[in-house]
Formats: structure tokens, sequence, C-alpha cells
């Protein structure tokens, strides 16, 4: 008999994973984990190509299924954070030099038999598991089996990926799945109901992973919890009979004095419940050790920070290292007014900038707030504010270490470089090219970033919850609202957004990212303002007469020769001619060679000369995709061949070595003067 016997009739596959983690949990804690990761793993991409209800997410790795809003709905909180522990402790087992010890392997090996009871139980056509069957640790066999090292270990991961199915091309076209495939899904649906109709009575021991997460994510962050006044630390002066309570962690520093404390709640009940209970204790310790803690209270998977000295209770995700809360008891008595101090005029020098600035820091400072928007033009000058923002807080002992984050390479470097110029005291650091320097600036993309959360170093994670100070968003109004929100959402700091066009729609609003009222940001300084103040100058339109793209075309005016091509096309499945394309439709479809040569013509005889009249200035064409780019480059090339193809040149997120054209075409005399870039909004001539 073995604990997942009743996977082997319906999952075999799932079955021969999980008997490997058993069988290796005493004799090898590490290939344990990593092989009830590989279980659940397999589990879940079962249910997403037999469960219609279940809907993809963005990528197809094991966290963004779990973490997928209908996998949680379904699978409800108790599978949902036993499949994120044995998810931490795969992902340790393979990418971190950390001790996985039999309390880890037991404990990952007794979350995947709750999952596999819950998932045989929702979807078991043969017969579901009987109600009263509950893991057996008697069961996991002590025999010897030879170590796999995590080398191995990264080798047999990257070798199942390649053999696992791919569920974005098997799902994609839901009306090309095989007859098989909807069979099993119309089974698998009449047994997920007949389970729904049958309440649950399995005891999947909630409190044991609430308290092996709490432990796990406290580790994470450095903290060993290896000494016995770690845990149930015995405190007096509390408002009961006794007048003794015990607190479940003391975060303690070097010099034995609290830094913080942790109320664990049951799973099942709102963590915020212990709020007064923790701060009591927090009484009790500042009375006893002279220093007030930081107050953390958690149910497990929902944790709140309260410094109740500065701010009121956060939600975060995780605890904080021991330097970190350090660094924040000592800024109680350290830090410096904002409002008081000199802005570096050597780095801004515009009253717009350092009007933005002080209000930032005003709201920081006199409103307790910790999220900022600001919406300046583009060209006025964000980054080199908020660069003199970032030496101000620095400054002033706020801030010690910031993260900048863009959504282009390409902004990113600009952005280093900026910091590097303006800022060389700050250590700036791309994350894109670096990914292993330190310093106090971080300037990174979201993908970047969103790997980077994840990197552990012998058990700890390099970027923990209380990693920065300040977070940064350029362009605040592009990728922030679905997959990479999660970011500002683990990291617990303070939030500057920058956008030149904030939005307010339901599902993109800016100003609710940065707890706003709509439309009304920290600080704004519009383009019509930077151009009443000569900072910028006024766009110039220039007409260019192109009459199909203006008006659309009707067939009876066109000739009879183009008439007859008209006919011949095959304009839809019924074969229906129409007789008036609009213009929207011109615009959207047709590559016309006459139209992008007089379009070149008149941009390369009207447009902006330079060396004396010589030759075009800088210019950029935004094209509606990557084909339309390459069929302009082309027929620019056809017209002007004496350039030798390196006057116009096509740069959009397929481009190679694309950084090295932008500096081509940043310097001041540019070796490629003409840029066709994509544009993914409306179409600019």
């Amino acid at each position: 008999m073995t604990n997942f016997a009743f996977l082997e009739a319906e999952w075999p596959s799932l079955y021969e994973a999980a008997e490997k983690a058993s069988d290796a949990v005493y004799p090898d804690p590490r290939t344990a984990c990593f092989y009830a990761r590989r279980a659940l793993e397999l589990a879940v991409q079962w249910m997403y190509k037999h469960d219609y209800s279940l809907l993809l997410p963005y990528q197809e790795n094991l966290s963004a299924l779990v973490h997928e809003p209908t996998f949680k709905e379904l699978a409800g909180e108790a599978i949902f954070n036993k499949a994120r522990v044995i998810i931490r402790l795969g992902n340790q087992a393979v990418h971190s030099n950390r001790v996985i010890g039999e309390y880890d392997s037991v404990t990952a090996v007794r979350e995947l038999f709750h999952i596999s009871y819950w998932l045989a139980r929702t979807y078991a056509r043969q017969g579901k598991p009987e109600p009263g069957l509950s893991f057996n640790p008697d069961l996991l066999p002590k025999t010897t089996i030879p170590k796999q090292t995590i080398e191995q270990l990264q080798e047999l991961e990257a070798s199942l990926r390649e053999k696992d199915e791919k569920l974005s091309e098997l799902l994609a076209d839901k009306s090309a799945l095989n007859e098989e495939l909807k069979r099993l899904r119309a089974e698998v649906g009449e047994a997920k109901k007949a389970a729904a109709d049958q309440p649950d009575t399995h005891d999947y021991s909630e409190a044991q992973t609430r308290d092996y997460f709490i432990d796990l994510l406290l580790k994470e962050a450095g903290w060993a919890l290896d000494q016995p006044r770690d845990r149930e630390f015995e405190v007096s002066g509390m408002p009961n009979e006794s007048g003794v309570g015990f607190v479940d962690y003391v975060l303690w520093g070097d010099d034995g004095k609290p830094l913080a404390l942790v109320e664990a709640k049951r799973t099942k009940r709102d963590p915020r419940v212990g709020q007064q209970q923790a701060k009591l204790y927090a009484d009790c310790l500042e009375k006893q050790f002279g220093q007030r803690p930081l107050i953390f209270y958690s149910n497990g998977y929902e944790h709140w920070i309260w410094d109740d000295t500065n701010y009121p209770p956060r939600q975060v995700q995780g605890f904080y290292k021991k330097a970190e809360l350090e660094l924040l008891i000592q800024r109680r008595s350290t830090r410096k007014p904002l409002c008081e101090t000199e802005i570096n005029s050597n780095i801004v020098d515009r009253y717009y900038q350092t009007r933005a600035i002080r209000r930032i820091a005003e709201s920081f400072e006199k409103d307790n707030d910790r999220k900022a928007l600001v919406v300046m033009a583009t060209g006025a000058g964000k980054t080199r504010t908020v660069i003199a923002l970032c030496d101000l807080l620095m400054r002033c002992n706020w801030a010690k270490r910031i993260l900048f984050l863009a959504d282009r390479i390409a902004l990113v470097k600009q952005a280093a470089n900026a910091f590097k110029q303006n800022l060389p005291d700050s250590s700036p650091v791309n994350l894109v090219t670096e990914k292993d320097t330190e310093g106090r600036v971080f300037v990174s993309t979201y993908p970047t970033m969103m790997k980077q959360i994840d990197e552990m170093n012998d058990g700890q994670r390099r970027f923990g919850v209380g990693h920065f100070d300040l977070v940064i968003i350029d362009e605040a109004h592009r990728s922030v609202f679905k997959k990479y929100r999660a970011i500002f959402e683990y990291f617990d700091s303070m939030l500057v957004g920058l956008t030149a066009t904030p939005k307010d729609e339901i599902e993109r609003n800016t100003y609710r990212l940065f707890d706003l009222e709509n439309g009304v940001p920290t600080d704004a300084y519009s383009l019509d303002e930077a151009i009443k103040d000569g900072f910028l100058v006024p766009p110039k339109t220039v007409s260019v007469p192109l009459k199909f793209q203006r008006e659309g075309i009707n067939y009876d005016d066109l000739p009879d020769e183009e008439k007859d091509q008209w006919d011949s096309l095959e304009w839809d499945e019924e074969g229906e001619v129409p007789d008036r394309i609009e213009a929207e439709a011109v615009n959207k479809w047709l590559f016309n060679k006459d139209t992008v040569d007089k379009v070149l013509e008149h941009m390369m005889t009207r447009g902006l000369k330079v060396a004396g009249g010589d030759r075009l200035g800088k210019t950029i064409i935004f094209a509606k995709n990557q084909a339309h780019a390459e069929f302009i480059a082309d027929r620019f090339n056809a017209n002007y061949p004496n350039f030798k193809g390196e006057f116009a040149r096509v740069i959009t997120f397929k481009t190679e070595y694309a950084q090295d054209l932008i500096d081509k075409f940043s310097s001041k005399v540019p070796k490629v003067s003409y840029v066709i870039n994509i544009k993914t909004r409306k179409q600019i001539t």
C-alpha cells in the first residue's frame, strides 16, 4: 500500500511522479521536493486539458497556471495554498543551495497527497477515493537511493519540460480538439458535477500548511528560526487574568532587541482580527526591551505589516529581512524633513520639475501617502525629475535602494545612462545586462524584474518584499494593469508613476493604481503649458494629398483597367464584390507602392533639413505593423539607392541589435537618419 494508490488507475503518470517523491522523502529530500512539484505540474496540466472552465493565463509555467483566477476559484484557498508550498519547495530544490531537510520533503509529499485527493475526488470517473482516507507518513519508505545533485535535477527538469504538451498549442483552437478529448471532457464534466453535489468532509490539514508556509516565508527572508525564543516567546503585561501572553514569532536584531513580531491566525480567519493582540504584544516587548518592534499579522497566506509609529496597516506579500527591519527602525530617528531640504539644481532647474518633487515630498511626508503620480508632457524631463527626487530621498534617508521600471530595453538603457550622468553616487545597475551587480538604483524592464523576483540565493530571495524603498514606473499608462501589476503588489515600497497620457478607463485606470481620484494626479504639467513656457515647440502639420487614404475608393470612379482588377479580387467567402472601400479600411489594409512612394518623396523634399539643407534630419515614421515597416523600408531603398541601405532602418521588437541602431540614431551626427517603427495605436504619417 502507498499513499497515492488511488491515482494509479486514472492518472498513471501522476502516480509515478508521486511515488518517486514518496520514495525519496528520507534518503533524498531535495529530489522528493522536485518530484512533488513535478507531480503537481502533471496534475495541473491535466486539469487545463480536460476541464473547459479553466482559462489559460498569459504564460504557461506552473506558477502562472496555479495563479490564474479560474484555477484559484475552482481549487479554493486550501488547494491553492498547498500548491504554492509545493512550487516554492520544488523551486528551492532545483535552484537553491539551501539545505532541504526531511521536514521539507515530508511537507511537500503530504501537501501533494491532499491535492491529489482533491483531484481524484473532483474528477475521478472510475471511483472516488474513500472519504476517510488520510495521509500516513508510516507508508513512506526508508530505503536508500542514490542522491541527485542540483545540476542533475536541473537537467532532468529541462528534459521533462521538452516532453510536456504545449497547452497553448493544444487548446488554441477548441474546435480542433479531437473526438477522444471531447469525449473525455464531457465525462470529466459529469464527474465534476457529481462531486460538487456531495459535501467534501476530507481533512485538508490547513493549520499545518499555514504554519509551514509562514516558516517558509520567514526562512526565505533569512530568519533561521533555530532558537527557542524565536517562537512562542513569553511576555508579561497583557490585559488578561494571568497577564501573560505568548508571541507566535519574534524576529530579533543582533543587539538582542526585537525588530518585529508575527501574530499567526487560523487560515480561515482574516488575519486582521489579530491586529489588537499583536499591538499589545508590541507594547509588552517595547516595555521590556526599550525598542518598539514592527508588527506583522498573518493567516499564512494573507500578511499585514503595521509600523504604527509612521503608517497605518497595509497588506504585504511576505516578511522583511533583518537589515531591512533594522533600517526601518533606525529611520524613526534619522529621517530628515523632505520639504525643508534643498533640491539639487544641477539635476533639475525648471519650476515645474521642482514643483512636482515638492508635491511628491509633501504627499509622502505630511499626508503619509506611499503613492504618487506625475503627469508630464513628453519631452518635459520626467526622467530628470525623478532622478532629482531620488537624490532628495537618499540624502534625507528616506530611500536606500530604488527600482526604476520601463517597458522597453532601450528606455532602460537611457534611464541607466541618465542616472549615471546625473546621480553617479547611486551606482546605477541595468538589470537587463548586469543581473548580478549590486547598487542603490536598479533599472529594469518588467519581464526581467518578474524573473528576478523568483531568484533564490542559498535559500533566500535576492529581492525580498522590503528590498526597495521606492519603485518608479516609467510610462505608467502602459503594461502595468494586468500581468505586471504583480511587481508593485510584491514590493512593499513607495510608488511613483510617470506618464504623459494617464488612463481613467475601468479596466485600465492609472489613477486607481495610485489610489488617486480620477483626473487628479499628484502633479501635472501639460503639453500646452510646456509650449506656452517655451520649453517645447508646437507640432507642425504637413498635409500629404493622398485621395484614397482620405476619402476611400468608389468603384465607379476607377478607370476600366482598375475595375477589371477590382472584379477579379476575392473579397470574401461568399464572392460578393463591394461598391466602395471606406478610408479606414484603406489605411488598415492597403500597402500601395504609389502611396508610399509619394509620402517618401514628400518627406525627402519637405522634411526638416540639416547640414545646411543638404540632408534630411532625424525622422521617425510609425508603421502599422512589421510588414508595413519592412515595405516602407524596401520602397525607400528602391527610390533612393544612393544611400546604400544605411539611411532608413527598421527598428521593431524583432530587430536584432536594435540598441546599436538606436545609439547611432541618437548621435549628434547620426549614421541612421530615418527610423521606421511600429505604432500599435493610431497610425501617424
